[in-house]
């Protein structure tokens, strides 16, 4: 991925669709952001800041609207999976909000658990926002994360490290 001329069809892409919407946003494309040390989750390579009078729309239910537009915005580009990672959107510091709230919802998943020694479900998530609960509690040595389901249906689920699970039919299944 050339980021200078992903870059640029990212403006164009954009550019076309927040004046067809009708959407009243500015955005901003920083190739190779700065990332704080913090925020070991994602390196980006391109980010996408939106701002304007319509930036509450894009974080409406779950940031939908800004979910959908980053992954138009990957298939435009033709990003393979494994590329999803190099380009973000965010609007109104959102992403770093849901990091703080994953962070937490995980630390009291952990506390559950320990209390119970009974598996956590969490709500089924994106694979970024899988991801980062995996990482949140990569350090939890008495714990182990997995995930299940299939698709949109797809969460983390946190089990007592040495739980016994029943066994899962191998066919169809994810690895």
């Amino acid at each position: 991925m050339n980021k200078i001329e992903s870059a640029n069809q990212l403006n164009t892409f954009l550019g076309g669709m927040v004046k067809l919407a009708g959407l009243k946003l500015k955005y901003r494309i920083t190739v190779d952001p700065p990332v704080s040390d913090d925020r070991d989750w994602e390196r980006p390579e391109i980010l996408v800041e939106f701002a304007g009078p319509d930036s509450s729309l894009l974080l409406e239910r779950g940031a939908e609207l800004l979910r959908s537009m980053e992954l138009l915005a990957m298939e435009t580009l033709r990003l393979a999976g494994n590329e999803h990672e190099k380009i973000n959107f965010d609007c109104m510091n959102h992403r770093k909000t849901r990091l703080e709230e994953l962070r937490l919802s995980a630390r009291v998943a952990a506390d559950k658990v320990r209390q119970s020694g009974v598996p956590f479900h969490f709500a089924a998530m994106s694979s970024r926002e899988r991801r980062m609960v995996h990482l949140a509690l990569r350090d939890e040595q008495d714990l182990r994360t997995e995930s299940e389901g299939e698709g949109m249906r797809r969460s983390v689920v946190l089990y007592p490290k040495d739980y016994k699970s029943a066994p899962a039919p191998t066919f169809g299944r994810r690895r």
